[in-house]
């Protein structure tokens, strides 16, 4: 077996590991509330607590659109060492954006719009960093309006994931066992004329109108 093949053989089976322990560890499950799994290239976005926020999204999408899915991550976390980078470009493929202005070589909403040109669905996270507030949500970014304005057509999935920040709290290695949820949305495509302000308000409460009620707000 050629070089090509080994590698080719130790990715698959480095995605069959990594998904087989996100199911062990939480259990995770995904609920298609507003829509159901679509080969079409879209943009599944959600909610961002962990580092271990897409790999629940890209877990729980059938085999057949994992292979196409690539989420959208930080290149300074996932090319820190060689291992990331192992798992980060060659396990899932992901769209690795320089968060640095002053060092970024591609616009990265280009990027994004390239990938789904090519057939890709994209997982993103726009509220850019990880929540570690008591705020169920941070304010959006721009580039997932951006991203809407290049490619209107395509549709954008809002997905909640539950529970992931209790699993996998900051600063810590072992995960805690946990039932988690990612929960699937209705489809938003941006209007036509919508300024950014409306749009990134429309699918940020889209998004937190998936969020389960807590029984403090009942």
């Amino acid at each position: 077996m050629n070089g090509a093949g080994d590698k080719s053989l130790i990715e698959k089976l480095a995605a069959t590991a990594v998904t087989a322990f996100a199911k062990v560890v939480t259990g995770v499950r995904g609920d298609w509330e507003g829509c159901l799994p679509d080969p079409r290239p879209r943009v599944y976005f959600a909610n961002h607590n962990s580092h271990g926020d897409f790999v629940l999204v890209w877990t729980v999408l059938p085999a057949a659109l994992r292979r196409i899915t690539r989420p959208v991550a930080g290149a300074d976390y996932w090319l820190a060492s060689p291992l990331r980078r192992f798992i980060g470009e060659r396990v899932f493929n992901a769209v690795l954006i320089d968060r640095n202005p002053e060092t970024r070589q591609g616009d990265p909403v280009t990027l994004m719009a390239e990938a789904l040109d090519q057939g890709s669905s994209l997982i993103l996270f726009p509220e850019g960093t990880r929540n570690t507030t008591e705020e169920r949500l941070l304010p959006f970014k721009s580039g997932l309006y951006h991203l809407a304005r290049q490619r209107p057509a395509i549709e954008m999935i809002p997905v909640w994931i539950e529970n992931l920040n209790r699993v996998m709290p900051k600063g810590e290695f072992v995960p805690i066992p946990l039932l988690c949820t990612t929960i699937f949305g209705a489809p938003i495509t941006i209007a036509d004329g919508e300024d950014k302000d409306a749009f990134l308000t429309r699918t940020r409460d889209a998004l937190l109108a998936l969020a389960p009620v807590k029984d403090n707000e009942q």
